[in-house]
């Protein structure tokens, strides 16, 4: 009886995704900025979003966490808006706003009652050629990045470990930066260097504007062409990326810091949406995540934290959809009593389970039906639905690869599993990083105390 329920759940929900279609209109303006409105008039609501083309893997050693900095001041006002108006002025609306930095972008977003949108664009077209980069606001927002860069990741042993990992697993990919910058970058980052920056991406020829919620697409391009249309473009540089060598053979990092507990990182080297000649690799990648950790059915949760009990958790993660290729991660905590060596063993093993033996198709199908549903519960979100969009976009591909995702992941096949565990999942193609606990001396109360003033945007 669950075996038919889920296949016909599999059989449904693609065709309620279709049904349902998108009614995306886009256009671009003369400076170049692109225009991407999707109505869904479920509820009075819109969110408003503008990605850059920008992000830490566009920075370079000696100014890394630039782009995340320049993310903090774009709230610290215009001429025509001192510091911090700008969020208080979409609270008076009745909204809310943030912002969020990555490897591949900086976005900002407003949600509002629909007929509150004219009040984000105007906010948004005004800062993005016209913000007032003060020395004085530079010289406490910077220190505040610090603080934050102290907090979430030197003194939070597992961000560190990350951070250590991919250090040292990426030579030549810019994926090796942290988002947060290197400290000793943070420390001689000037304001000029942000001036630079933030005059050389923050153009509206380096944008997409993202509207998706109960509007007219027309009353939208109409609001884009007033508010954006009279900004000037820039003249882009072309961002040459190096590109990852090939790795031949596994690494190992050892991290020594304050914890608890131990914590252990594998990642492989995988492909991406763009960066393979056979289309279907990163969706079968995908699937295959979802196969190790997609719910509390899935491999890892059953026979590492419930079955043999070496974990007390264990994760999976891969994105098809990057700028640049990126890895397949696994991660996890040893249970009481177990140790990281035999973490990474049982791991492996189920790494090694994926290479030598077809996943079932009825395994295959209850995690494509659990995929499949979450994607069509994201479009009860506008949020979620602008988000996708933005993402594609901006990291180079067309946003109607997320209409069709349901469908490309669908037609995976158990061979397909197979074969990109046996293509990307190699010993030699593997990083490992292992955090090594150190004793706390202080350190949790420290950090509680420090977490307790700290607000991060």
């Amino acid at each position: 009886m669950i075996r038919a329920a889920t296949a016909l759940l599999c059989t449904l929900l693609p065709t309620l995704a279709l049904a349902s279609g998108p009614r995306v209109q886009e256009m671009t303006l003369e400076n170049g900025l692109a225009v991407i409105v999707k109505e869904d008039h479920r509820a009075p609501i819109v969110t408003s979003q503008v990605w850059y083309r920008v992000g830490s893997s566009y920075e370079h050693n000696g100014i890394t966490g630039i782009s995340h900095v320049l993310e903090h001041m774009m709230f610290k006002g215009t001429e025509k808006h001192g510091p911090n108006q700008f969020s208080r002025i979409v609270a008076a609306n009745g909204g809310d706003d943030n912002a969020f930095t990555g490897r591949d972008y900086t976005a900002y977003y407003q949600n509002l009652a629909s007929d509150r949108l004219e009040v984000a664009f105007e906010l948004e077209a005004d800062r993005m050629r016209n913000l007032n980069l003060a020395e004085e606001e530079f010289a406490k927002e910077v220190e505040v990045v610090k603080e934050e860069r102290r907090l979430r990741t030197q003194d939070d042993p597992e961000s560190l470990t990350s951070e250590q990992f991919n250090a040292v697993a990426y030579l030549a990919s810019p994926y090796r930066i942290p988002v947060i910058g290197w400290a000793g970058d943070l420390e001689s980052l000037a304001v000029s260097d942000l001036r630079q920056w933030y005059r050389q991406w923050y153009a509206p020829n380096n944008a997409t504007l993202v509207v998706v919620g109960d509007v007219a697409p027309e009353r939208v391009f109409d609001l884009a062409r007033k508010h954006f249309g009279p900004l000037k473009a820039e003249v882009m540089s072309e961002v040459k990326v190096g590109t990852e060598p090939e790795q031949r053979g596994e690494k190992r990092i050892a991290v020594k810091a304050p914890a608890r507990e131990p914590y252990l990182v594998l990642g492989y080297k995988a492909t991406a949406v763009g960066h393979t000649e056979a289309d279907w690799e990163p969706y079968a990648l995908e699937m295959l995540a979802e196969i190790l950790d997609g719910d509390s059915a899935s491999r890892l949760s059953k026979n590492l934290v419930r079955g043999s009990e070496v974990a007390a958790s264990a994760n999976a993660g891969y994105s098809a959809f990057s700028r640049l290729p990126g890895m397949l991660l696994l991660e996890g905590t040893p249970a009481q009593g177990r140790t990281a060596a035999e973490l990474e063993a049982a791991l492996r093993a189920e790494v090694t389970r994926l290479r030598e033996q077809p996943v079932s198709p009825e395994e295959l199908e209850r995690v494509r039906a659990q995929v499949t549903a979450a994607k069509i519960y994201e479009k009860d979100s506008v949020f979620a639905q602008a988000m996708q969009i933005g993402l594609l976009e901006t990291v180079g591909l067309d946003w109607r690869l997320g209409e069709t995702y349901v469908d490309r992941l669908s037609a995976v096949t158990p061979e397909q599993v197979q074969a990109v565990a046996r293509k990307h999942l190699s010993d030699d193609n593997l990083t490992v990083a292992v955090l090594d606990p150190q004793p706390l001396e202080g350190k949790v109360e420290r950090q509680a105390a420090g977490g307790a003033r700290h607000e991060v945007r």
